[in-house]
């Protein structure tokens, strides 16, 4: 089965930037692009909310011609690329994770309709992000152009989640010509003098970022001989907002399910929750295809 790259529409500002990340995506895979707008109410879930009307919806005509106007715009726009679109009887962020079973990559617009201006992650990425089976885009900021030359930057903290975000991360970069940083978030380093133990756990530290650093380039270079690869160890008060400080001239920023000191039962990390929320790029989740 050649598996699609699927985009969440409604006509939104924020889903027409998506879908056109989504074409750019599908155009560099080879792979057919799907639009889909899930037109039941977020909350129903497919359920009717009158206990006495027990049919679901039919889509509307004004909801079909936008799905089929932005997929004929996009189609006249990239060449080759082979665009479908469709209405589903369900929840926006529901459709879009059982629609993630089947697709290459999921894309999302950062908010939706119905989204509170002052909110950076509306409720359907959200859930999207951390509940998808397959790796999810999320577009965000959604005033911004869509960035082409800078780098794709990707987390590294030896954890396994962070291992396939770097896989993946190498295959977008290939994909895209551009290079590949990979980041490795420590501890701010202290503006005083300090005891000697810290001092010893300082020079620690910096030899496991190296180690980690050096792993994660020689595996990036082992699957694509070509790519550029940087790395770069920050310091920052916690993970995310080294991540976040990076992404600042990144075309993507890709990000782990979970990482270390991550809980088991959390789909997604807190690091990635904060990344989603503030980074200043398109936002690349590392979810694993399933078996």
């Amino acid at each position: 089965m050649e598996r699609p790259v699927v985009v969440g529409v409604d006509g939104s500002p924020s889903s027409l930037v998506a879908a056109e990340h989504a074409a750019r995506a599908a155009t560099l895979r080879g792979r057919p692009l799907e639009l889909v707008h899930g037109y039941l109410h977020p909350l129903g879930y497919g359920v009717p909310l009158n206990p006495y009307d027990l049919g679901v919806p039919e889509p509307t005509d004004e909801a079909q011609r936008m799905v089929q106007r932005t997929a004929d715009d996009l189609a006249g726009r990239w060449r080759g690329l082979r665009v479908s679109a469709r209405q589903v009887a369900g929840g926006p962020g529901a459709t879009l994770v059982e629609e993630s079973r089947r697709a290459e990559l999921v894309v999302v617009g950062s908010r939706g309709l119905g989204g509170f201006a002052g909110l950076l992650l509306g409720s359907v990425s959200g859930q999207v992000a951390a509940h998808a089976h397959c790796p999810v885009l999320v577009v965000r900021p959604d005033e911004q152009p869509i960035p082409v030359d800078g780098p794709v930057v990707v987390g590294v903290d030896g954890s396994p989640a962070a291992a396939l975000a770097a896989r993946y991360a190498a295959d977008e970069a290939a994909r895209r010509g551009n290079a590949l940083v990979l980041v490795h978030v420590g501890p701010p380093d202290g503006d005083r003098p300090v005891p000697e133990e810290v001092e010893e756990e300082q020079a620690a530290y910096h030899a496991r970022a190296v180690r980690l650093l050096a792993e994660a380039s020689a595996a990036a270079r082992e699957g694509h001989p070509e790519l550029s690869v940087r790395e770069h160890p920050v310091r920052a008060g916690t993970p995310a907002q080294g991540l976040v400080t990076a992404s600042g001239e990144a075309s993507v920023l890709v990000v782990g399910t979970r990482g270390r000191g991550g809980f088991a039962g959390m789909l997604l990390g807190s690091v990635s929750q904060t990344v989603l929320q503030h980074a200043h790029c398109p936002v690349l989740v590392a979810h694993p295809y399933p078996d």
